[in-house]
């Protein structure tokens, strides 16, 4: 029986000649999956001997992982802003980025008082932005919406997994919420354009679902959609957080750039690229 100092090595080298990124993290997820152990513990226990069946339990995942399916779908969850959240094929994996916005969305909305305010999350996918928001200001009420039901069900898992009490809503952009207004919209909506698309990495590309990245011809589509659409559902000094590509911060803001806007604000990642937009409206 080989020890698992010796599968984590044998398998990094596995997954290293077949050009994937950080294979030796890869390895330690997943073998900290398998045993139900933190990655710390592999290095504590390091001479401890695998047995057949947890043998049998790794090797379908490396062979996944080794075909370039995502880590996160692999192991089926992610954690995300004091969140844990079930990832499946139907929904994007959230990205360290989105944290940001959660984060400069707490800091921001926390400063004032919430009860009886509304927030709606519109192309929620996963959840991932509505349910850390409803955790962090649990005065909220929340809703989350999209158009795919497959992504709304991962959305009521995930709500169920951190026992969050939300409204979930099945339809295509605002049309859930018709005759209704609200005081705070995130939306991080499909913004990659064809040209992008094709270019992308294959372990997004092939994986994740294409509906929630392809944002049309030029990938500003569904942003001058919704800049049509959304000022009657907004509540008088309502707010609006967008995450957007990061060569699009001057085409967003030309965007919704004309009236009903009061203030508008690019912000940047950790990168110092242009990755989201605040609006607020009068």
């Amino acid at each position: 029986m080989k020890t698992i100092a010796e599968i984590l090595a044998l398998s990094t080298t596995f997954l290293a000649e077949r050009g994937l990124s950080k294979p030796r993290r890869c390895v330690e997820e997943i073998l900290s999956s398998v045993l139900g152990v933190k990655r710390m513990d592999l290095y504590l226990q390091h001479d401890r001997p695998l047995v057949e069946k947890e043998l049998e339990a790794v090797r379908p995942l490396l062979k996944r992982r080794a075909a370039g399916e995502p880590l996160e779908q692999i192991l089926g969850e992610v954690e995300f802003y004091h969140c844990r959240l079930a990832i499946t094929p139907d929904v994007l994996i959230p990205r360290p980025e989105t944290e940001i916005l959660v984060d400069l969305a707490v800091k921001k909305l926390g400063e004032r008082s919430l009860a009886g305010k509304t927030l709606w999350d519109l192309c929620t996918g996963s959840g991932c932005i509505g349910l850390s928001l409803k955790k962090a200001l649990p005065d909220l009420a929340v809703s989350l919406s999209d158009i795919c039901p497959k992504a709304l069900a991962v959305a009521k898992k995930n709500a169920e997994i951190n026992g969050l009490a939300v409204d979930l809503r099945q339809g295509d952009l605002l049309e859930p919420f018709f005759g209704e207004k609200a005081d705070f919209i995130f939306c991080n909506p499909p913004y990659v354009s064809k040209q992008e698309y094709e270019a992308l990495d294959p372990g997004v590309r092939d994986f994740e679902p294409k509906g929630a990245l392809l944002g049309g011809e030029r990938g500003f589509e569904f942003y001058e959609r919704i800049a049509r659409e959304l000022p009657p559902f907004l509540r008088p000094g309502a707010q609006i957080f967008f995450e957007i590509g990061e060569a699009q911060g001057k085409g967003v803001q030309e965007i919704f750039s004309p009236l009903p806007w009061r203030r508008s604000r690019l912000l940047k990642d950790w990168a110092g690229k242009d990755r989201f937009f605040f609006l607020e409206i009068e």
